[in-house]
């Protein structure tokens, strides 16, 4: 981040520049926190300049949101080789550093951005493009897993099992950004067979699923997660 030191650039390396400016001090503070000044003087510009470049704090806000969503999106990407939940694994480290990287901004994602400054009809399209930005992210994480379980056309079962995990990791996160009261490794291992539970249930009530349970359990290794998930449930029955 450059401080104090002016130079001239580009329009678009300028906007870069105040987009990263921005996301770095929404990640430490709520958006709501952060004033137009603080991110004039963290970029080493005038207040005016910001200005030039966007209308307002609410415009940058969007613009570093939508930098964050395309961050966070990539962190579901997962090279397809190897058993599934060592894949999972991975995902929920990568998932948990962006928490931990943008505690505050990741906050005022999910729970719909920062208050508006003006009137109904702002609020209307702030939470609106929020909103699109998170279906955006929460559509590429179901994609990545879909294509993980090597199901072309997932049914519905299957759909609402993956979905439903996914909306249960931004709660998990959310719940340890307050207070952190549980080690974090632990909850990226109980994401994980989380999902196996999901999964599980759902083979209960549909072949398919149950199918492409078999199918997963049976490429996992020894010392793999759901293989520990299996093991600790036997050992609850027993």
């Amino acid at each position: 981040m450059t401080t104090g030191v002016r130079r001239r650039m580009g329009v678009e390396e300028r906007r870069q520049q105040l987009i990263g400016v921005a996301l770095e001090l929404f990640s430490r503070r709520s958006p709501d926190e952060v004033s137009i000044d603080e991110i004039a003087s963290a970029a080493g510009i005038s207040r005016p300049l910001v200005y030039h470049y966007f209308p307002g704090k609410l415009s940058l806000y969007e613009a570093a949101l939508r930098r964050a969503a395309d961050d966070l999106a990539g962190r579901f990407t997962e090279p397809p080789e190897g058993p599934l939940g060592a894949r999972l694994l991975r995902v929920m480290g990568r998932f948990f550093d962006f928490v931990a990287e943008h505690g505050p901004g990741f906050s005022a994602l999910m729970r719909g951005g920062p208050a508006a400054p003006t009137g109904a009809a702002c609020a209307m399209t702030t939470a609106s493009s929020t909103n699109a930005l998170i279906d955006s992210v929460r559509q590429a994480a179901y994609e990545q897993i879909i294509a993980h379980l090597r199901v072309p056309e997932p049914p519905a079962r299957l759909e609402l099992v993956v979905r439903s995990w996914i909306s249960l990791a931004e709660s998990t996160a959310l719940l340890w950004l307050d207070g952190r009261r549980v080690p974090r490794a632990e909850l990226e291992v109980q994401l994980v067979h989380d999902f196996g539970a999901l999964l599980a249930v759902s083979a209960v009530h549909d072949e398919a699923t149950a199918a492409l349970l078999r199918r997963v359990l049976e490429s996992e290794p020894a010392d793999g997660p759901f293989a520990e998930l299996v093991g600790r449930l036997a050992g609850l029955i027993a």
